[in-house]
């Protein structure tokens, strides 16, 4: 692509050419934000991250072959650099993207999923109903990638803008005019969905998360950053949760269609008759949703009062998009998602669930909704990331000690910190009265201790890696997966 063409997408307030380079004739072959992977032919543009400066590794750029940079605050390179200025070096790199390209998110029917949870799980029961029904659909989100027979993982929920748009042309080019993707309120704050339109906006629910020192400052920004979903990009039909106290405040001012979902009646889709079941491999709910007037009965393979807001979500998306109630419902008996509530039987006679639940919240959630199938014992394993958001660590511990009846407190991608010292800080919160606990730094080990000393009729909650197969220790993800240790421990399992 022509850089002059390139250029026409950006909103630059300035260019220094003492190259004598010509735009006109400059072709360009690759768009780039990390100085490691530029080349002679790319356009390197300068990040300003919440930890590293892209400014700082320009030279590094030019030291690969790159001459051509976009920044947003004065740097001195060789005089044989173009340089283009702009405001925001994040707001360009989305601008340049969608350019580059091609603008696919223009040809395909976009939905964007923000809240505190159930973004994924939403997210994927949509993606699987559609492709069930025969629509060629894509999702992007906590999971992965996932179009056609293709699976890739992702390092954000919201990948990186110059991703994104990739990720899209791939998915057109493969003939999917449907995308499904998680909207994190990070990718919102740091302008990795800018200039994307998106028809479908759904809301989830709202409560504190990813406050800290590299993330959102405090509660009223990240709750902005998610709001801006619903007024800044062009939503003609949103779905919203009745019953969230922060509902109203996200949707208001938005003159286009909207569907509520509640537990309660007066909704445009809502439930009555919930009830639980368990059978081998699988916590579920049903419940009967009503829309229009007409009942039907829904059944989903996943625990809590959350599923059903989350199969109430998928309904109202899809019945938007054109299928039915009853299509919806019947798709959504078999959907698996990773890492949500992941059900293994183990051959004890226990039951062992993978689950994502990382903060106090959805701690809470995910214990409350299992306590209700009534356990002999209610394990819990989880610990907390090192590096970041350390209020996580007080919820955490409140929420495990009083609602678990056994604890193992554990690694959860502690990084550079002391996976000791992350786990004192959650046992601050075991005090008297409150439930047992041990503590296993190894979170492989301690895993293993949860299912070899589970008895019949226990539920083993894993919580915080869900569908992530790594542990992030010292910089660097080793290879970890909750799953296979499981299967590994049914395998090798010899009855006493």
């Amino acid at each position: 692509m022509l850089l002059s063409e390139l250029m026409k997408a950006a909103d630059y307030t300035g260019i220094i050419n003492r190259s004598g380079l010509d735009p006109k004739t400059t072709d360009i072959h690759s768009l780039c934000c990390d100085s490691r992977k530029v080349s002679e032919d790319s356009v390197f543009v300068c990040i300003s991250g919440s930890v590293n400066d892209g400014h700082d590794h320009a030279w590094g750029a030019y030291g690969h072959g790159c001459r051509v940079f976009v920044i947003e605050h004065a740097i001195k390179l060789p005089d044989d650099a173009f340089v283009i200025a702009v405001k925001d070096t994040r707001v360009a790199l989305a601008q340049l993207s969608a350019a580059f390209y091609g603008y696919p998110a223009r040809e395909m029917t976009v939905i964007g999923i923000t809240g505190t949870k159930g973004k994924t799980t939403s997210s994927i029961m949509i993606y699987n109903v559609l492709r069930n029904s025969g629509i060629s659909a894509g999702y992007i989100g906590s999971n992965g990638i996932y179009f056609g027979d293709t699976v890739l993982p992702t390092i954000n929920t919201t990948p990186e803008s110059i991703d994104l748009h990739c990720y899209m042309r791939q998915m057109l080019d493969a003939g999917v005019k449907t995308l499904v993707m998680e909207v994190s309120s990070q990718a919102l704050k740091m302008a990795r969905v800018h200039g994307i339109r998106f028809k479908i906006c759904v809301f989830t629910n709202l409560s504190p998360d990813h406050i800290g020192e590299y993330e959102h400052a405090d509660f009223n920004e990240y709750k902005e950053c998610k709001r801006s979903l619903f007024t800044d990009y062009g939503a003609e039909y949103i779905v919203y949760n009745a019953d969230d106290e922060h509902a109203s405040s996200m949707i208001a001012g938005r003159r286009c269609k909207k569907a509520s979902i509640s537990l309660f009646e007066g909704a445009d889709f809502y439930s009555k008759d919930i009830a639980y079941f368990r059978t081998s491999g699988c916590v579920g709910v049903s419940f009967t949703c009503v829309h229009g007037g007409e009942e039907l009965s829904v059944s989903v393979p996943f625990p809590g009062e959350f599923s059903v807001y989350n199969a109430l979500t998928a309904m109202a998306v899809c019945a938007e998009l054109g299928l039915s109630v009853s299509e919806v419902a019947a798709a959504l008996e078999g959907i698996r998602v990773k890492g949500r509530f992941e059900t293994y039987e183990l051959p004890n006679g226990a039951t062992a669930v993978i689950d994502y639940a990382h903060n106090g919240v959805s701690l809470k959630a995910a214990l409350q909704a299992l306590r209700i199938y009534e356990p002999k014992r209610l394990i819990c394993l989880f610990g907390s990331i090192g590096g970041r958001t350390r209020s996580r660590r007080a919820e955490l511990g409140l929420v495990a000690s009083r609602d678990a009846d056994f604890c193992i407190l554990t690694s959860d991608n502690p990084d550079n910190e002391s996976p000791l010292g992350i786990i004192s800080e959650i046992a601050e919160y075991f005090t008297s009265g409150t439930c047992p606990y041990i503590a296993i730094p190894d979170r492989r080990e301690a895993v293993e201790y949860a299912l070899k000393n589970s008895e019949s009729g226990d539920i083993i909650l894993l919580a915080g890696k869900g569908h992530e197969s790594y542990q992030m220790i010292k910089g660097k993800r080793e290879s970890f997966s909750e799953a296979e240790i499981i299967r590994e421990f049914c395998e090798q399992y010899q009855p006493v």
